[in-house]
């Protein structure tokens, strides 16, 4: 190789620091080289372990620059970590789109390359040809190859910026005829500009080689992205939709990987590891089942669980409400699958485990779980109203009752005799003043707990059992459970005394949460899990969790030194950062439940409307955008299972939302810091971003006070309206500032469809409303469907400045192409959102 000139070293959109030429020692003397490539190539060359004085570490480090932007392969997935180091992109082993099958192509066709040019070309131009096709190895290599769509043709040679280009055009023209079979390239290869504008990338913060010292893609590369307030941005993927309040999502544990999704109203349905469903239900228990259209009613079908040991026995567990009259008891049934289908539940098999009756229609609990020890564990609610008022301490604190406790039984051979029989390690088997059925006491209303698979490899925390438990008034909490402990209700709401002469009580000796967080951030807690998959190797260790009232998705993960829990809420990827295929950043704010399927994968379960009869339930698997396992670490191989009900197709239904790079959140009170106590506990989390279907108050299964309430009425309209007046529909206990847009023209009110709806749209409505700002536009019918009225705007069009939106561009009052399914909203606020 010759010593470059110091024009091609220095080129300003491509030097490395301290610009100029590498000098590479060899036993002929030194070889001078200016890119990577040569870099790399003249290093094996020479046989020697240095380049000027940086060793291979080093040079490593220097290309694999990491970075926080969009890293995408060309199989439209996360960049990974090889399982070993590459031999030919040796840059690329710590984190790249390359296994070393791949990197051994490529090798290949290096080697094949070196053959087809003359020994001359071939010194001066083989650092080039490494550059190049090492670049499908680069975590950026989608976007080198503009492969961000799978619908766009892919390049045959990566975006090269405008510098690097004409250096290499002057001495190695002849090299991109070898690379690429593109003849439209090969026609330009006798004139420089065409060239490289040819190869050039619109986006030019991703041509080679600027983005391996560009600032804005140095940090945090394979790490999960978090914004500048620490929100962690993941992505979802849709994975089943149109159910009716999804409260469960369980697996067999039988190699199958199905899943069963339970809804509030009685049904359980098989889904195959396609995603496909089965027409016909696994279990319908719907005739028996207690609950309501209301929305936020608590009763219902709650939760289900399969025998540890499924299926042998064939056993499964359920949890549900049932009444007759004014009496109202929660009910734990076990029955047995069909000897002539697998996918369907025996419904005369059913034996009546254990009733509990309820002295009210809330707090229900809802959560089965058989523990590691083959044990059932049973959560309740404290029997509902406020602040536990039955008897002298309330429910959770007697131990002589059911409810307000998690209870475990023994399920195993019961075939004869009673259902049940108590573990004999439970703490109070020998207190004659306790049922001995109680593990746990002290609970308001835990919704939605799980026991945690431990780490992968060391199996550190297996078997912790994490819950969410519901507050009354001030508080939201999640504690982890351990054998006869006290969790404080009702003393104690959080961190905080509730009832505080009972809290005063020296003989409480109640355990405080390892979290809690103020009703500014939320209102209902619901329950997540430690991931412990396989695929996001970053999430491992996170406890993911969620929040029924305000839709935020939040995080904790524990210091094991100090045994702190630190918090982190979760954002929905900004930008580009789940601009992969399949992926959406956008969910329903009514989260339910939380989910694993076989494999450890972590999956979440919402609503845009918390109804038992409204089938707006969506299912979402939570994906880390930033890093994945290698390609077929993670395959799975199900076992196979005869399917004899019809097959209905998935067909995802949510869509990418494009979104600014940052959006700020709006503030929030910290929660309060926990007085010095046993238990370590985690951060105050900071202020918190909305999700981008925010969540309208109201109540859910395992939720709050009340029954539940009924659907609002529509606000009322503003005396003597003028053509273009708005205002806004929005259901009872919804601030004021958010709802459903109806205009009124002509003498009559109408709604407006949500097609080319925008925030512009909605700042003009805001501004007639009397409010300074416009947090977003609503779509989808998010604030209820105004069926009653005629649509009379459609595909209106504003710049923001317009008096009403009889202004802005439409199609014309009355003239439409959509339904009140696309009715759009608004939610204004007198405070700057982005304040």
């Amino acid at each position: 190789m010759h010593a470059p000139g110091k024009s091609r070293c220095c080129s300003p959109r491509w030097q490395v620091p301290g610009c100029g030429v590498l000098r590479i020692p060899g036993p002929r003397g030194s070889v001078y080289v200016c890119s990577w490539g040569e870099a790399e190539i003249a290093w094996r060359m020479a046989g020697r372990r240095a380049v000027a004085g940086i060793g291979p570490g080093a040079l490593l480090a220097l290309r694999a620059l990491l970075a926080a932007a969009h890293p995408q392969c060309l199989d439209f997935r996360p960049p990974f970590r090889p399982p070993q180091p590459l031999s030919f992109c040796v840059q690329y082993s710590s984190f790249g789109c390359c296994t070393a099958e791949q990197d051994a192509a490529l090798a290949r066709r290096f080697r094949a390359l070196e053959t087809r040019l003359d020994p001359g070309m071939w010194a001066t131009c083989a650092g080039y040809a490494l550059d190049l096709l090492c670049q499908e190895c680069s975590p950026y290599a989608a976007h080198l190859y503009d492969a961000e769509d799978p619908a766009t043709p892919l390049r045959t040679v990566p975006g090269l910026c405008e510098d690097y280009c004409l250096d290499m055009w002057q001495i190695c023209r002849g090299l991109f005829r070898h690379l690429s079979p593109d003849h439209e390239l090969w026609a330009l290869e006798s004139n420089r500009a065409k060239l490289c504008r040819y190869l050039s990338l619109d986006d030019t913060d991703y041509c080679f080689p600027s983005l391996l010292v560009n600032e804005n893609l140095n940090s945090n590369l394979g790490r999960v992205v978090a914004d500048a307030k620490g929100c962690l941005q993941l992505c979802l993927e849709e994975v089943a939709n149109g159910l009716r309040n999804p409260v469960a999502m369980v697996h067999a544990g039988d190699g199958s990987h199905r899943f069963f999704v339970a809804e509030q109203v009685g049904l359980v349905w098989t889904y195959l590891p396609d995603l496909s469903r089965l027409e016909k239900p696994f279990l319908n228990v719907s005739q028996a089942v207690l609950t309501s259209p209301w929305e936020g009613d608590e009763r219902g079908f709650l939760g289900l669980a399969f025998h540890p040991h499924f299926p042998h026995p064939s056993k499964l567990y359920v949890y549900y409400s049932v009444g007759v009259g004014y009496r109202e008891w929660i009910r734990i049934s076990e029955f047995r699958v069909s000897e002539d289908d697998e996918n369907t539940v025996d419904h005369g098999s059913e034996r009546i485990i254990l009733e509990i009756e309820e002295p009210a229609s809330n707090h229900n609990g809802g959560q089965l779980l058989f523990g590691y020890d083959g044990y059932l564990y049973i959560f309740t609610g404290d029997g509902g109203m406020a602040g536990d008022p039955f008897g002298k301490f309330g429910n959770a604190q007697n131990k002589s009752a059911l409810l307000g406790k998690v209870l475990r039984i023994d399920v195993d051979r019961n075939e004869r005799g009673p259902p049940y029989r108590i573990p004999p390690d439970n703490p109070f088997v020998d207190d004659p003043g306790a049922r001995p059925e109680v593990y746990a006491l002290g609970v308001r209303n835990m919704w939605r707990c799980s026991f945690d698979r431990g780490d992968p490899m060391s199996g550190t925390g297996r078997g912790r059992l994490f819950c969410g438990d519901v507050g009354q008034n001030k508080y939201e909490e999640v504690d982890l459970v351990e054998r006869g402990r006290n969790y404080g209700w009702r003393a104690r709401e959080g961190f905080e005394c509730y009832d505080r002469k009972l809290c005063a009580n020296a003989s409480l000796d109640d355990v405080l949460p390892i979290f809690a967080y103020p009703h500014k951030l939320g209102k209902s807690v619901t329950g997540g899990y430690v991931y412990r998959g396989c695929e996001y190797p970053n999430l491992n260790g996170l406890y993911i969790f969620g929040d029924f009232m305000s839709g935020r998705l939040m995080s904790l993960r524990e210091n094991p030194e100090t045994g702190q829990w630190k918090y982190s809420e979760v954002c929905m990827g900004r930008g580009q950062t789940c601009a992969f295929p399949g992926l959406i950043n956008n969910y329903y704010p009514y989260i339910i439940s939380f989910a694993e399927d076989e494999a450890g994968e972590l999956y979440f379960m919402s609503t845009g409307v918390p109804s038992a009869t409204a089938a707006r339930g969506v299912i979402y698997k939570v994906i880390d955008p930033s890093r994945r396992a290698p390609p077929g670490k993670c395959k799975i191989h199900p076992a196979q299972v005869t399917v004899k009900s019809h097959l209905i197709p998935f067909v995802p239904k949510e869509r990418f939302i494009r979104t600014p790079e940052s959006t700020p959140r709006p503030t929030a009170r910290a929660p309060t810091k926990a007085p010095r106590r046993r238990r370590p506990t985690a951060a105050p989390p900071a202020p918190t971003l909305r999700p981008t279907k925010p969540a309208r108050p109201t109540r859910r299964p395992g939720a709050r006070k009340g029954g539940g309430r009924r659907r609002g009425r529509p606000s009322t309209a503003v005396p003597a309206p003028q053509n273009g007046s708005v205002r806004l529909v929005r259901p009872a206990g919804l601030s004021p500032g958010r709802g459903r847009v109806e205009v009124f023209v002509g003498g009559h009110w109408g709604t407006v469809c949500d097609d080319a709806w925008d925030t512009k749209a909605a700042a003009v409505v805001c501004r007639q409303l009397g409010f300074a700002h416009a947090v977003r536009a609503a779509k989808r019918a998010e604030f209820g469907e105004g069926r009653a009225l005629p649509i009379l705007l459609d595909d209106v069009r504003c710049a923001g400045s317009e008096r009403n939106l009889l202004e802005c561009a439409h199609a014309g009052v009355g003239t439409h192409n959509c339904k009140h399914e696309e009715d759009a909203g608004v939610e204004c606020s007198h405070q700057d959102p982005d304040l």
